[in-house]
């Protein structure tokens, strides 16, 4: 029978509980039954919890771990289900790392280079460059606005 409050469980996994409630109402945490109209929960939802928050903190999506949960048939193995997540984030971090190298030649040039006495001059130096410039454009927008993962994926 669950048995621990929604202030337990968020003590136990380091998480607010509005979080926790979030989790619930998007799906990736179970309804948890009431009890006098508190929410009560099991050690399971622990367990999922650690899930999502180990997934976040390696940078998934909530889109991404809604994925691990319910993108896959379920017969696939976990281990299988963080290898395909794992493959995709590392790609996605490579292609972010790319981008980050040529801006950060720049960075260094503009700590060593500029001798700029005010902004105006910074902008003309700027502007007469732009057709040389080493950065073609700008880093990747945040990924974590795309969706990558359609609920209705199944693999």
């Amino acid at each position: 029978m669950p048995e621990l409050t929604i202030s337990e469980v968020a003590r136990q996994v380091g998480l607010q509980a509005s979080a926790i409630r979030y989790y619930e109402r998007i799906g990736l945490l179970p309804r948890a039954p009431r009890v006098s109209g508190q929410r009560r929960y099991d050690t399971t939802a622990l367990y999922r919890l650690a899930i999502i928050q180990r997934a976040r903190q390696l940078g998934f999506t909530l889109t991404e771990v809604r994925h691990l949960f319910f993108g896959f048939r379920d017969i696939t193995r976990p281990s299988e289900r963080w290898r395909t997540l794992s493959q995709r984030k590392l790609a996605e971090m490579d292609d972010l790392m790319d981008g980050i190298k040529p801006v950060r030649g720049v960075l260094k040039q503009l700590m060593t280079k500029c001798k700029c006495d005010t902004l105006d001059q910074c902008g003309k130096g700027i502007f007469q460059s732009m057709d040389r410039d080493v950065v073609a454009g700008p880093l990747p927008s945040n990924h974590r606005h795309r969706e990558k993962y359609p609920t209705s994926l199944r693999t």
